[in-house]
């Protein structure tokens, strides 16, 4: 390879647009490095390493586009490239860059640009128009060197985008690991009002509101404790017992219960088994019984699980 274009290459991350080639070397360089397998061509005026892309075709192999043969953050720099400083990540693409989803081999990469910015989709790139919308604050933000749409705005796009089985879990995440709140991404779904599935966001997002922080804390709020004559129930209750503190899955606060839901495969294994058994030990000694659902249980028993909780809950009240 030309030794300015390799050296281009290195200090760019593999990657360049012919408008930056341009700069230090005539076009047939460019032309020659292309023919020639050194440079791969990913999108329009957008060139990679030819090396680079040589390496990610045993992940993704034979009929894929150049742009899906790429690893995922030489793909999105590659579409920005594109872009011509008008995008940012969105959708999808920028659950990835914020990392509550990873976005799988073969899904598209997305991008928001400006209305009217004469920028189109390309084989697995999809471009949204926004109207007014800039690749900077307060639409977007610098993250990890390039930029992305705000979080809550990304939530909102993806939605409708994603496999349904996979839907919550980028939203649970995000809220679990204190990167937004339900208000927030509530005042940005207002933004949205002809959203694909967006009744099933706001009910979603009812959910976390009321606590909830998992796919089966959500299944048991729908299903089982709520309703006619389950009392008022707190989710994700906090207290601090001898230096430890805890969270209750759903406490009854005025009998002093906590249900606790299980997930189908940490709570099985014997180190985490261990755990449960002393914590649940150390809560006897308080006073607060502890109840333990089972995934299998919650989802294919709800209706008899509901009447065991409102079982315990007579009985607490009675001193039984």
């Amino acid at each position: 390879m030309n030794a300015t274009l390799e050296a281009l290459l290195a200090r760019h991350g593999g990657l360049l647009t012919r408008a930056l080639a341009a700069q230090v070397v005539p076009d047939w360089v460019l032309r020659q490095a292309r023919d020639a397998g050194q440079l791969l061509r990913v999108l329009p005026a957008v060139y990679v390493d030819g090396r680079l892309a040589q390496a990610s075709q045993l992940t993704h192999p034979g009929g894929s586009s150049s742009l899906a043969r790429l690893p995922p953050e030489l793909r999105h720099r590659a579409a920005l490239a594109y872009g011509d400083g008008l995008a940012a990540l969105g959708g999808p693409t920028a659950l990835h860059a914020w990392g509550v989803r990873g976005q799988p081999d073969g899904e598209p990469v997305h991008l928001d640009v400006p209305a009217g910015s004469g920028l189109r989709s390309r084989p697995n790139l999809v471009l949204h128009h926004r109207r007014g919308f800039c690749p900077a604050p307060p639409h977007a933000l610098n993250r990890r060197g390039v930029p992305v749409v705000r979080l809550e705005r990304a939530l909102v796009d993806a939605w409708p985008l994603l496999p349904a089985v996979g839907r919550p879990a980028p939203l649970i995440r995000a809220v679990n690991d204190g990167l937004t709140t339900p208000a927030r991404v509530r005042a940005a779904l207002a933004g949205a009002p002809r959203l694909t599935r967006r009744a099933e966001l706001r009910a979603l997002l009812d959910r976390l509101a009321a606590g909830c922080r998992s796919p089966l804390e959500v299944w048991g709020h729908d299903h089982v404790f709520t309703g006619p004559a389950m009392p008022r129930l707190r989710r994700q209750f906090r207290v601090r017992i001898e230096g430890r503190t805890m969270y209750f899955d759903v406490y009854a606060e005025r009998e002093r219960v906590d249900f606790e839901l299980d997930g189908a495969t940490a709570h099985g294994e014997p180190g985490q088994r261990e755990i449960d058994l002393r914590r649940d030990a150390l809560l006897a000694t308080c006073g607060i019984l502890v109840v333990r659902f089972a995934h299998r249980r919650l989802v294919r028993e709800p209706n008899r699980v509901r009447a065991e909780v409102l079982a315990i809950l007579t009985s607490r009240r009675s001193g039984r």
